[in-house]
């Protein structure tokens, strides 16, 4: 089940894990969601858009919950 998170001002805060196979995170201040799905848990496809229209952003490939966050938020800092 997906889940909408929002930050405590313009910058999301991402704690997806990378036994998850979906979340979204929400920018409270822009409506700008990132979407990002996995089938095998170690290369996340990241969308970004709203929640009717979102493109493919990138791809990146995790091997732990720290390093997913931290290349999700470097993502959402070039948005």
């Amino acid at each position: 089940m997906p889940r909408a998170l929002r930050g405590n001002s313009d910058l999301i805060t991402f704690n997806m894990s990378t036994k998850e196979n979906f979340a979204s995170f929400k920018d409270s201040s822009s409506s700008t969601f990132v979407f990002v799905e996995s089938f095998d848990n170690s290369e996340f496809d990241v969308r970004v858009g709203t929640i009717t229209d979102s493109n493919h952003f990138a791809t990146k490939h995790a091997d732990s919950d720290k390093d997913l966050n931290s290349k999700l938020n470097n993502i959402f800092l070039k948005v």
